[in-house]
């Protein structure tokens, strides 16, 4: 079969390899579509080599169809569309045992601790799968691990129906995230220094603020009668996100942690004291998720073909990378690693 290898910082070879062979509990997926995340750009860059067995195949956001099960799978066959909830745990840790296996604390991420997704075929452990709908389109289909990102930060944040939401950062999971939030019936305000996201946001029906050109938690408040916003996302990674994340809550309001600061960052701890602030972290996803994620797509509700801005065959995953740094405008790369559109 072929695979796209990273063999090292900027480094992607086409290469033949061995078509894997499902082993107990296993099953090799047909890989349609994969997507680059943030992650992988990060990998591609040699930021994560230390997680790697190089040189690797990488990518998890995938739809694809069963080519084949190993013993002891009852539960899936050859033909079934599924895609991959890529989080591998332990099952023994106090975290596991408390319920919540998507935190394990020797968590393995299927795509990076292991081979991945830019391939034709991809080997993973069957109760890794979810099933995709008949009829689902199968672009659709690699959207939906993204998708359960924002399904999560959404549910952590509690939003409901005529809550004011703001969305700091609108790349792809913070548009994702805006989406699911006016899902369930929120007023969503996203806030993004980058000119053609704040377009495209406004394409989508949001409003937009970009905080380079105003005082941020005065336009906030212009836009909801004086008051904070019930909920806000901090997607955007940066430290003038964070410092201001406090000032756009208001007393008594929630604050998601969507982003990775991979360093201590400076927070407005008064704020938190001075109006009773909630902060939750969000990390991935859970079962439900991933399932709420299918519903959703499934569904047509949500602008999701839009998030597509281009497609690549598999051959050309390196020039993907390069397009994603490149392109200031661009929201979800897809691979195209086999077969068609349907």
């Amino acid at each position: 079969m072929k695979s796209a290898l990273y063999e090292g910082a900027r480094k992607i070879v086409w290469r033949d390899v061995e078509k894997p062979l499902p082993g107990k509990g296993e099953a090799v997926i047909e890989v349609r579509y994969c997507g680059i995340c943030g992650t992988d750009l990060h990998i591609y860059h040699g930021d994560m080599d230390a997680r790697l067995h190089i040189p690797q195949t990488v990518g998890h956001e995938m739809s694809g169809v069963i080519d084949s099960v190993g013993t002891d799978v009852s539960d899936w066959k050859k033909g079934d569309r599924v895609t991959v909830r890529p989080l591998e745990s332990c099952g023994e840790c106090a975290t596991c045992r408390r319920g919540f296996t998507h935190i394990c604390e020797k968590i393995r991420f299927l795509g990076i601790e292991t081979d991945g997704a830019f391939a034709q075929y991809w080997k993973v452990p069957a109760k890794r799968l979810h099933r995709l709908p008949e009829g689902m389109n199968w672009r659709l289909g690699a959207l939906i691990e993204p998708l359960a990102v924002a399904c999560h930060d959404v549910r952590r944040g509690e939003v409901c129906r005529g809550d004011f939401a703001v969305v700091s950062g609108g790349g792809p999971i913070g548009m994702l995230v805006a989406l699911c939030a006016r899902q369930n019936g929120a007023r969503v305000v996203i806030s993004e220094i980058n000119a053609f996201r704040r377009a495209f946001a406004e394409k989508l029906g949001f409003e937009t603020i970009d905080p380079l050109h105003c005082e941020l938690e005065k336009e906030v408040k212009l836009k909801n009668s004086g008051n904070g916003a019930d909920v806000v996302f901090e997607v955007s990674g940066s430290a003038p996100g964070a410092l201001a994340m406090t000032a756009l809550a208001r007393p008594r309001g929630r604050i998601v942690m969507v982003a990775i600061y991979p360093k201590p960052t400076p927070v407005d701890l008064h704020k938190f004291f001075w109006k009773e602030l909630t902060l939750l972290g969000a990390r991935v996803y859970e079962r439900e998720d991933f399932e709420k994620a299918i519903a959703l797509a499934a569904s047509g509700t949500l602008p999701l073909e839009k998030m597509i801005t281009k497609v690549f065959p598999l051959e050309k995953l390196g020039e993907a990378f390069q397009y994603m740094e490149q392109e200031k405008s661009a929201m979800k790369i897809l691979i195209q690693c086999n077969g068609g559109e349907k």
